[in-house]
């Protein structure tokens, strides 16, 4: 299933997503001449780091967010392009060195066919480095939306819906990529949790992206309650006593070879 963002708004609300994706780039040691596909490249800020990397190489940055895309599209310069494209369609062959993603993937729920579709992406020798949420992340987030879905005025709104994300173990996620084909694979956890400094950045972070995929299953009539319910319970769940609002970040670090 494809979520729409609002690109700008994500933008200004994505200072840890960003912070991750700055030491995952500086992880790739990068020479300047590599072709770098970013899965899920967002508003394209991370994008443009690589291709000011890759001067004689490229930077291809894929989303299916229309909103995302358009906040990533007057980044674009000679060696920096963006595309609509949806993870999961993904079909180029042997085109790529490196396979970058930076909290995007545990959006995509079918990781065995992601990992075929990039392993075919890659030319030979080629590698990804993927940093995704795992086990245990946003819990305090996921524990109020699953209240919310659950509260008799809202629940209606949730029958047959799919959970929107894939947060594996290490250990499931190892035997995953172990088993794709690729080589050398290495998979780790890390602990990345966070304190949001006011209730506003909070805020900002519920409303882009996590909120997304639950506000549009609820009718327009219902939406401004459900948000509310949601930013109130995390705020007085989440507030510490210096006024700052904790939330655990647990991620999936992924690295292999073709």
């Amino acid at each position: 299933m494809t979520h729409e963002f609002d690109g700008r708004r994500y933008e200004k609300a994505s200072a840890h997503q960003k912070e991750w994706g700055t030491k995952l780039i500086a992880e790739l040691g990068l020479k300047g001449t590599e072709r770098v596909l970013d899965l899920g490249c967002g508003d394209g800020t991370l994008t443009a780091q690589i291709a000011d990397l890759v001067p004689q190489g490229e930077a291809v940055g894929i989303d299916a967010s229309r909103g995302m895309i358009a906040a990533a599209c007057p980044k674009a310069r000679q060696n920096l392009r963006f595309l609509l494209m949806d993870i999961n369609e993904l079909g180029f062959a042997g085109q790529f060195d490196v396979a970058f993603s930076n909290a995007t993937l545990h959006w995509v729920k079918d990781h065995r066919r992601l990992l075929q579709n990039v392993g075919r992406a890659l030319c030979d020798g080629g590698r990804i480095h993927f940093n995704f949420a795992g086990e245990g992340n946003c819990s305090h987030f996921i524990s109020v939306v699953r209240e919310a879905m659950s509260r008799g005025e809202f629940t209606a709104h949730f029958a047959e819906f799919e959970w929107p994300w894939y947060m594996p173990s290490v250990g499931e996620y190892s035997a995953l990529v172990e088993s794709s084909g690729l080589r050398q694979a290495r998979v780790w956890g890390e602990n990345a949790d966070r304190l949001f400094p006011d209730a506003d950045a909070l805020t900002k972070w519920i409303d882009q992206p996590s909120l997304v995929p639950f506000l549009a299953r609820v009718p327009d009539s219902d939406k401004r309650f459900f948000r509310e319910y949601v930013v109130e319970r995390m705020i007085g769940k989440t507030k510490q006593d210096n006024g700052a609002y904790f939330e655990t970040f647990r991620r999936i670090n992924a690295s292999a070879c073709k």
